[in-house]
């Protein structure tokens, strides 16, 4: 019998509020910022319902007219480049990581295992560690300012390669067999049967490399020094550091808010898909 417990009932409810305010208020500083003027964010204290300014700041931050004395792009561009850089390393992590554990579980070849812990090992040397000689190869190789560079070195991943292995053990030996007597290639068994069979974790991997990828930052400032070719997340420290000008706060607040937009898109979306990719044991 579950004993009702009004007080515990209350408290707990008042804790769960506690914490959604602490994760909302920087977000809800955010939207208020960015629909007040810069005078405005400049005085004490700073404001704390919205503005009417939002449309405005949000027009001329989006377009670029808004940010005359930076070296940064129009935001539309730098959106653009930061969302193309998060779908290609998305993309290219869940395509090689599947291949790799696809090879690892289903074939067999000299060193299999040993080829498996060497890219396991590799968590162990995030691109922080080795940004140096990763830096000359990509300049060595002319992907300095370009989509490839940004992306290429950040593609490997043995998190999900390790995932994928795992799903791929928890399919049973029968359906490989039963593909083998229906004549199925390794190729056939691979994209009719492991990648449908592989579908929410697939969607649940997609959605963590894609903030992944959105929220890089070290790399793009090093491997990007045409304007053109930033990200949203450099541009916001950027624009805090401009030159010979205090902070346009209402411009930042702007920058911010719409770098939070999709990721949050994306999270919505898949929400269903990703809750089932991380909580499913068996096939």
């Amino acid at each position: 019998m579950v004993e009702n417990r009004p007080f515990l009932a209350i408290l707990s409810h008042l804790i769960l509020i506690l914490g959604v305010a602490m994760v909302a208020l920087p977000v809800w500083i955010t939207f208020v910022g960015a629909s007040h003027e810069a005078e405005r964010m400049l005085q004490t204290p700073i404001p704390m319902w919205p503005g009417d300014q939002f449309f405005v700041n949000l027009k001329q931050t989006f377009w670029g007219s808004g940010l005359t004395g930076t070296s940064i792009a129009p935001v539309w561009m730098m959106m653009f480049n930061s969302l193309l850089m998060a779908l290609m390393i998305a993309f290219g992590k869940i395509a090689i990581s599947l291949l790799s554990a696809f090879a690892i579980v289903y074939f067999k070849f000299p060193f299999r295992m040993g080829f498996f812990w060497m890219i396991f090992i590799t968590l162990m040397l995030p691109v922080e560690v080795r940004i140096l000689p990763t830096f000359e190869v990509v300049a060595d190789l002319g992907m300095l300012n370009s989509y490839w560079g940004l992306t290429i070195p950040l593609i490997a991943s043995a998190t999900a390669t390790f995932m994928f292995r795992q799903v791929f053990l928890t399919i049973p030996d029968e359906m490989l067999e039963s593909a083998r007597i229906d004549g199925a290639g390794p190729m056939r068994f691979f994209w009719d049967i492991l990648i449908p069979l592989s579908r929410t974790n697939i969607a649940a991997l997609f959605v963590i490399l894609f903030i992944y990828g959105w929220n890089q930052y070290l790399w793009p400032l090093l491997i990007t020094t045409d304007a053109d070719m930033s990200t949203i997340v450099v541009s916001i420290k950027q624009m805090l550091e401009a030159a010979e000008q205090s902070p346009e706060w209402n411009i930042i607040m702007m920058i911010a808010l719409l770098a939070m937009v999709p990721p949050i898109f994306v999270v919505i979306a898949m929400q269903k898909l990703f809750v089932q990719g991380l909580t499913e044991t068996d096939k």
